[in-house]
C-alpha cells in the first residue's frame, strides 16, 4: 500500500483530501503545520507528498527547499490557493514536482494522484526489469537502474521528475517532444496550461548538466514545439 503524506492547515481540505486518498486504498498521514510536515516529510518512507503553500511554522516553499536540500527525493505536489504564476514558478524552482491551484476539483485531484502513483509504479517495474543499461554520452553518463546521472564523474543530484526527464531524451537524441509529449509521458497526464511545469524542470536539470546554461549543449529547444537531445555530440 502506498503511504501519502498530507501537510495542509485547513481543516476542511484536509478531511475532504484526506476521505479521497484513503478512497484510493492508500495509507495516509496528516500534518497541519509545516515544521511538523517537514520533520514527517524528512523521514523518506511516503510514496508521495501533498504540501501546501501557505502553511504555519515554515511555509510550503521552505518545506520543499528544505527536503531537497536534504536529498528526499520523494514526489512532491504542491497545493496553492494563489493563481499568480510565480507563486507556481517558485514552488517547481524549489523541487516541486507538479502544482493543483486551489480550489481544484476533486475529480481532478484525483486524476493527478491517480497519475502520480501509475508513473511511479511503473518505474518500479521498468526498473526490476531493465538489465542494466546505461546511456554514456561524452561526459554525461546515465544509470537507468540505479537512476543515477554522473557528469564529469561527478554524481549529479537530480529529482525524479528531472531524472526521468532527462532519461527520456537522452534515450531518443534528435527526436523532438513536445511539451505536452513530456506531461504524458513524464508526468502521466495531459491537462492544458501545465506546460509551463515542463519549462520550469527542464531549466532547473539544465542548471544542473549544461556548461553554459545560456547556450545549452545537451538539451536543445526546438522553438515552437518543444525540446530534443542534441544528436550530434
Amino acid at each position: 500500500m502506498d503511504k501519502v503524506l498530507l501537510i495542509e492547515d485547513d481543516p476542511h481540505i484536509r478531511e475532504l483530501v484526506s476521505i479521497h486518498l484513503k478512497d484510493l486504498n492508500l495509507d495516509v498521514d496528516v500534518s497541519e503545520d509545516g515544521r511538523d510536515g517537514y520533520q514527517k516529510a524528512s523521514s523518506g518512507v511516503y510514496s508521495l507528498i501533498i504540501l501546501d503553500l501557505m502553511l504555519p511554522g515554515m511555509d510550503g516553499l521552505e518545506v520543499c527547499r528544505l527536503l531537497r536540500a536534504d536529498k528526499v527525493k520523494t514526489h512532491i505536489l504542491m497545493l496553492t490557493a494563489k493563481s499568480e504564476e510565480i507563486d507556481k514558478v517558485l514552488g517547481l524552482e524549489t523541487g516541486a514536482d507538479d502544482y493543483l491551484t486551489k480550489p481544484f476539483s476533486v475529480r481532478e485531484f484525483i486524476a493527478r494522484v491517480k497519475a502520480i502513483l501509475r508513473r511511479l509504479n511503473s518505474l518500479s517495474t521498468e526498473d526490476d526489469s531493465n538489465n542494466g543499461d546505461q546511456v554514456v554520452i561524452e561526459d554525461l553518463n546515465i544509470d537507468m537502474v540505479k537512476r543515477k546521472v554522473t557528469l564529469k564523474n561527478n554524481k549529479l543530484d537530480l529529482t525524479p521528475k528531472e531524472f526521468e526527464l532527462l532519461a527520456l531524451l537522452a534515450q531518443k537524441p534528435g527526436r523532438v517532444y513536445s511539451r505536452n509529449d513530456l506531461l504524458s509521458k513524464v508526468w502521466g497526464y495531459n491537462f492544458n496550461g501545465y506546460e509551463h511545469t515542463v519549462n520550469s524542470h527542464i531549466n532547473r536539470l539544465r542548471s544542473k548538466i549544461e556548461p553554459d546554461i545560456n547556450h545549452p549543449k545537451y538539451i536543445l529547444t526546438s522553438w515552437g514545439v518543444g525540446y530534443k537531445f542534441n544528436d550530434e555530440l
